[in-house]
């Protein structure tokens, strides 16, 4: 199969297209023919070897755990999905070996959900990490319910403007922090925006003068200082970026593959209460290039890679 890879920990400049192995398919795995996949931050992160501690690397690897495709072939003991299922998938596994980023994925049955009918095969692969990622921590660290306000820091990145479809689905009022050009559409995603830089916890205040009930950080540095002077009493603080946060009472989410979360987030996009900004597609062999505009920092929503 072709297929991105790399040899050793680095930059973008050292992913290779080629070919690699089909993956074999073990009895509680489905083989998928991988139809999209997106970058997201952890990719080139785990690439550079930052989660070398945690994660063992199986050279060589290939990167990517977001997936929407179409099942090949079933293991010996699946029966929850059949040749021709259209699936969705955040396949993490506990090493860097076997990822998305290839024309074959073989994706345990645990990370694996149905793929939303109303969404492009794109679009859908758009939603496994950044949608797990913003679901549990609003419904299990934050606890987000009706009347609370939120502040999403990093509200137009692809965790973020999931983070405000789902808090604002949830019935709470969304405060999002994104740079002014994409105040409209924060706006049109149903938060209140505000300014990233410095005076940030002063516009906040403005708009909610007694505090936010939770935070969801996902940038770290000077936002995640911030974010605790910002809640009301009894408020919330959850983040993504830096363990730091469990030193300021918060709690700090590494996402997980769940089939229940993932299959509630597939019927709230086909319920239209959950959308994919897809804001740049590439194609598998230009993955790098990917990388690289992901590593930029400043994007809208995601970053998809389609394979033919």
């Amino acid at each position: 199969m072709k297929a991105i890879s790399y040899r050793r920990y680095g930059g973008p400049e050292i992913l290779e297209y080629g070919e690699r192995p089909e993956p074999k398919v073990g009895p509680d795995a489905v083989l998928i023919r991988v139809k999209a996949a997106t970058v997201n931050p952890v990719d080139w992160k785990a690439q550079a070897g930052y989660l070398e501690p945690v994660l063992d690397a199986v050279f060589p690897v290939i990167p990517g755990w977001d997936v929407s495709g179409v099942v090949e072939r079933p293991g010996a003991a699946v029966t929850e999905f059949r040749p021709g299922d259209e699936v969705i998938g955040y396949v993490r596994e506990d090493f860097l070996s076997r990822g998305t980023c290839a024309e074959y994925v073989a994706a345990p049955i645990r990370t694996l959900a149905r793929k939303p009918r109303n969404l492009s095969f794109t679009q859908a692969a758009g939603i496994p990490l950044a949608g797990l990622t913003a679901y549990q921590s609003l419904v299990r660290a934050l606890k987000v319910g009706e009347g609370d306000t939120v502040l999403v820091h990093a509200a137009a990145g692809g965790v973020g403007s999931m983070a405000v479809q789902l808090a604002r689905h949830m019935g709470a009022r969304v405060i999002g922090t994104a740079s002014e050009r994409n105040h409209e559409y924060l706006r049109a995603l149903g938060a209140e925006p505000a300014t990233y830089g410095e005076g940030l916890a002063d516009r906040v205040r403005a708009l909610a003068p007694k505090g936010v009930d939770a935070v969801l950080d996902l940038v770290g540095g000077d936002a995640l200082a911030a974010s605790s002077e910002l809640l009301a009493p009894e408020g919330r603080l959850a983040s993504i970026a830096e363990p730091a946060v469990l030193g300021l009472g918060g709690r700090y989410v590494f996402v997980r593959p769940d089939p229940d979360d993932l299959q509630d987030l597939t019927d709230l996009a086909e319920r239209g209460a959950l959308g994919v900004e897809v804001s740049a597609v590439f194609p598998l062999q230009k993955t790098a290039d990917a990388q690289r505009l992901s590593m930029e920092g400043h994007g809208r929503g995601k970053i998809a890679i389609t394979v033919d």
